[in-house]
């Protein structure tokens, strides 16, 4: 596999994993639900939140 753009975190994966050192994960159909739930428990927008600020603040944003 090229792994030119790769950074050195990244290549050190690849390598763990070329060398089978990762195991499937038992029911993984389960597992992939279970953190799909966590996603969307994490990234859910309940909250609303206003600001009051100067025209000249919102353009420096």
């Amino acid at each position: 596999m090229k792994n030119s753009k790769l950074n050195q975190g990244e290549k050190d994966i690849l390598d763990s994993f070329e060398q089978g050192e990762w195991l499937p994960v038992k029911n993984q159909k389960g597992e992939m639900a279970r953190h799909k739930k966590y996603a969307q428990n994490t990234l859910r927008k309940d909250r609303r939140v206003n600001i009051r600020m100067t025209s000249k603040d919102l353009e420096e944003l």
